[in-house]
């Protein structure tokens, strides 16, 4: 997969109301080398699959709602085909009863609660209003009194080698605590490479910096007609309330027209998942493994 195959791709991913954070060219880009990601396009579909430590797995197939079943269907005979136990991946809720009306195997759907992705009201994030977000709104507070010279830019390519080189400290930081996360590295020159081509990607992005230091940055875009896809979300471990302060302009100044925040899943990480239950989501976007029954 290359960055140029964008262009091709994009249609696919806007051909039905996706809401899964991994239905766009950037999270599948981002993740391409490590999940070998290819894909083929047949009769007006677009057709993924990915590997993983040996697994390989189906991907949602993109395109009107009207050939999902034959596109399930030939699916299927490639897994027959090329001797490959059937495997689909992050499928998302609607699709389920297409896969288990499918002939020639009997398929049953699985949710993957560590990949649903963490649905949240734009506004909620913005105005961090009631009891439920005290604690945030003391954060976002604090963060204020404390460092009011702080400023919230939007990145552009002035300020994108200051971003660099705080993301690089951050990721061996990381990469320190956490020597046999497969994930970093790969994040790291991903987020590396779109950082210096936002325009290109079509990503907005966002940075806070006090005096001469970022502190926290993101990225995001939009994915589908009401919601907006936070991809990348960093902060200085040292700076109390970067994370909130980060999350709640970035929505501010950029999405405040949009009803729906995903900020994607948790992986299962106890921290992650109370980090992000926190925010109260108002709904939770099921994601779906399909194997044999």
């Amino acid at each position: 997969m290359r960055k140029e195959d964008k262009a091709v791709l994009d249609p696919f991913f806007r051909a039905q109301y996706y809401e899964n954070s991994h239905y766009n060219f950037t999270t599948v880009y981002i993740w391409r080398n490590p999940f070998h990601m290819q894909w083929a396009i047949e009769d007006g579909v677009l057709f993924m699959k990915a590997e993983w430590q040996g697994k390989k797995m189906l991907l949602n197939p993109f395109g009107p709602a009207d050939k999902m079943a034959e596109a399930v269907q030939k699916q299927i005979e490639w897994a027959k085909s090329n001797d490959v136990p059937f495997y689909a991946y992050g499928i998302e809720e609607k699709m389920v009863p297409v896969y288990e009306a499918a002939s020639g195997i009997k398929l049953t759907a699985r949710a993957n609660r560590d990949e649903a992705d963490y649905l949240y009201n734009t506004q909620d994030l913005i105005k961090l209003s009631g009891r439920k977000y005290h604690s945030k709104k003391n954060h976002l507070n604090a963060f204020w009194r404390q460092y009011p010279e702080a400023e919230y830019l939007p990145i552009t390519e002035d300020i994108v080698p200051e971003c660099k080189l705080n993301m690089n400290g951050w990721y061996k930081e990381l990469q320190q605590e956490t020597p046999d996360d497969p994930y970093i590295a790969t994040e790291r020159e991903s987020v590396m490479e779109i950082l210096s081509d936002l325009e290109y990607f079509k990503l907005k992005g966002a940075a806070i910096r006090i005096g001469k230091r970022i502190v926290a940055f993101t990225l995001g875009e939009q994915l589908n007609k009401d919601t907006v896809v936070v991809h990348i979300e960093k902060g200085a471990p040292d700076i109390r309330g970067a994370y909130t302060v980060i999350n709640q302009s970035f929505l501010e100044h950029e999405w405040s027209e949009f009803p729906y925040v995903n900020r994607q899943e948790d992986m299962g990480l106890e921290g992650l998942r109370t980090a992000k239950e926190s925010y109260r989501p108002v709904r939770m976007i099921q994601k779906y493994i399909i194997e044999p029954a």
